[in-house]
């Protein structure tokens, strides 16, 4: 049976970013929890850049599929697309702590892994369209883009390394704190696309404030 020896190299790093986190990745430990030579990871990867990269791509790709199936979901967009992103975040945390770390991960320099990012954010830019169900110029859809990545991503964050759990009250379930957090997230942004298509003179509504 033939051993799989690149994908070894890159589970062994991607189980050390999910329990230490990206900056404690090395060639040679990882060559060790492998169970391969210390030149495979240079042979297969070059170096830890070549490694975050690979994890990196395969981050995004899981995101587009994600939002991919959510778009083709008949409940509302929005509380899909944050329960897309949270599940990523949560089932591939190693992917998801080198994905938005462009001091390491090395998006510019490698091709695919830049593909794979802008494929993941056209598909948040597809939500976008469902959600507002109206035509809109590029800048407006970047700032609801910008929106709904921000309230997903910042909370996905807090949840995976931030100081969420120690913030939340003793028993707290954070099944329902997610649900709740989902719920509150998706009726904003609902009710602002509903304010802004009833009034689409006044661009960005925001109680008394127009932008």
């Amino acid at each position: 049976m033939d051993v799989d020896v690149r994908r070894q190299v890159l589970d062994a790093a991607i189980e050390v970013c999910a329990s230490e986190g990206p900056d404690a990745v090395s060639m040679r430990d990882v060559a060790r929890r492998a169970g391969v030579s210390h030149q495979a990871p240079y042979h297969y990867f070059h170096d830890r850049a070549g490694i975050f990269a690979v994890i990196a791509e395969e981050g995004f790709d899981h995101l587009t599929h994600a939002m991919d199936l959510a778009l083709d979901e008949s409940r509302s967009p929005a509380a899909a697309c944050f329960d897309a992103y949270l599940r990523i975040a949560r089932e591939y945390p190693g992917h998801f702590r080198v994905m938005f770390r462009r001091d390491i991960c090395g998006i510019s320099a490698h091709e695919p892994t830049r593909e794979s990012a802008d494929s993941a954010y056209n598909a948040l830019e597809r939500m976008v369209d469902r959600i507002l169900e109206r035509p809109v110029d590029a800048d407006e859809k970047a700032v609801w883009a910008s929106l709904m990545w921000s309230l997903a991503h910042g909370f996905a964050a807090l949840l995976s390394d931030g100081p969420l759990a120690a913030k939340l009250s003793d028993g707290t379930d954070i099944e329902k704190h997610i649900a709740d957090f989902n719920r509150l997230a998706t009726t904003m942004v609902e009710n602002q696309a509903r304010l802004v298509s009833e009034n689409p003179r006044r661009g960005f509504v925001t109680g008394s404030t127009t932008f």
